[in-house]
């Protein structure tokens, strides 16, 4: 179910909230934190009241993934945390997550490709254990 060109995901049989605890389960067992947490459904409520299906965006970090990626590229930040979202479809739930090698084509600085590669090769180990 992979049809974004700047990411992974894929569909699981999961009402969004196990689905989430999921996620961040698999996140923390490949050393991954959630350090924002988006709950887009509530703010469009709050800001424009609209009803929308639950979606949330966790911003995901490897604190020592992240640290090397900084040393080389001070400014890599603007890119970081890795975007995760999981979100309500039809009687599932879909997570996707952002392809980290989208980092190395954004900076042009080739030295950040390994660090990419190691969050890109976590990331969907991640996908695959919450959604098989």
């Amino acid at each position: 179910m992979s049809d974004v060109t700047y990411g992974m995901k894929g569909r699981v049989s999961l009402p969004v909230e196990e689905a989430e605890a999921k996620v961040r389960e698999a996140l923390a067992a490949e050393g991954f934190g959630v350090l924002t947490e988006i709950d887009v459904a509530a703010t469009l409520k709050a800001k424009l009241d609209l009803d929308v299906p639950p979606y949330k965006i966790l911003g995901a970090c490897n604190p020592n993934l992240a640290s090397q990626a900084l040393d080389l590229e001070q400014d890599i930040g603007l890119l970081l945390p890795c975007n995760v979202v999981v979100y309500e479809d039809g009687d599932g739930s879909v997570v996707g997550i952002l392809d980290p090698g989208i980092m190395v084509d954004l900076t042009t600085n080739p030295a950040v490709k390994p660090i990419a590669d190691q969050a890109k090769e976590a990331l969907e180990r991640v996908l695959t254990a919450v959604t098989g």
